[in-house]
């Protein structure tokens, strides 16, 4: 019944060349969002009970986190706090990317199904399909957790803010949520080549905040290059919190590197854009 409701309103969509592929899609992105959430608040009841259990499930991982402190005092030189501000941080920035392009990681069944042909004769781009198919609003869950985490870990924590360091939390969380939608679309991009790889995609997003959520202390020096030079996923969360904490970077890179995570996320968003548009032309139809 959805998708017949989406069809509906792909029939009424009439965009003009002249305003631009990316407005196009942005407008094409709301309107499939927009059924999703009308679909999903026909049953309120629902929808609170799923939320607050995808909130509680991922709360999980930080209750975990509280039992590992109730035994020692310090993880790599950090107190509880301090990997709270981790944990926080990161968990919402994938939560806020997982809400709005987390249903990337379905392409590679819509590829085995044929219904990704579909897609792509309807009047927009595909990647604003793809991203809002199936727009799972629970997902808020994820991030009001994170967020809650987060501010208990500010209330908490005994930090000398000034001005770069309020303002450094904000972006912390949106530049860390546009590099993990980055990641997401050329995790997408990749199971044009590799059919189903969901799992590869989600290794480096679920995969990689998990090891986000622990101070970067407790891992090998050679690690830390790799998430900070080849996957820059250290720019999430790693350097700006350890800016807010005045702490050192381990890889001794200097302070004003904790605000570059916006650059860092517009530097991998481009070759991963360009992946996608690659692995969009060499899609060939399954013929079913």
């Amino acid at each position: 019944m959805a998708e017949a409701v989406l069809e509906r309103e792909f029939a009424e969509l009439e965009v003009p060349r002249a305003r631009g592929r990316v407005r196009e899609g942005l407008r094409g992105y709301g309107l499939i969002v927009a059924m999703w959430i009308r679909s999903t608040m026909t049953y309120r009841t629902s929808f609170v009970l799923s939320t607050l259990g995808n909130a509680a499930i991922t709360l999980l991982d930080f209750v975990a986190i509280y039992i590992m402190f109730s035994h020692v005092d310090v993880l790599g030189g950090f107190t509880l706090p301090e990997v709270a501000l981790l944990y926080g941080s990161c968990s919402a920035s994938l939560g806020l990317a997982d809400l709005l392009l987390g249903n990337t990681d379905r392409i590679g069944a819509r590829i085995r199904d044929g219904s990704l042909d579909t897609m792509l004769v309807r009047p927009v781009p595909l990647l604003a399909q793809v991203a809002a198919d199936r727009f799972a609003l629970r997902r808020l869950g994820r991030v009001g957790q994170g967020l809650g985490v987060l501010g208990w870990a500010l209330w908490t924590l005994d930090v000398q803010w000034t001005a770069g360091k309020v303002l450094l939390v904000p972006v912390m969380l949106l530049a860390g949520g546009s590099i993990f939608a980055a990641v997401m679309v050329a995790g997408a991009a990749f199971q044009f080549i590799a059919g189903d790889a969901a799992e590869v995609q989600n290794s480096f997003t679920y995969g990689g905040c998990t090891m986000l959520q622990y101070p970067p202390t407790v891992f090998a020096t050679d690690l830390l290059r790799g998430v900070t030079f080849v996957v820059p996923l250290a720019f999430v969360n790693w350097l700006p919190a350890l800016y807010v904490l005045g702490r050192p970077d381990p890889l001794g890179l200097p302070g004003w590197a904790a605000f570059l995570s916006p650059l860092v996320a517009l530097a991998v968003f481009v070759p991963a854009s360009l992946a996608w548009r690659a692995g969009v032309r060499s899609y060939r139809s399954t013929g079913s």
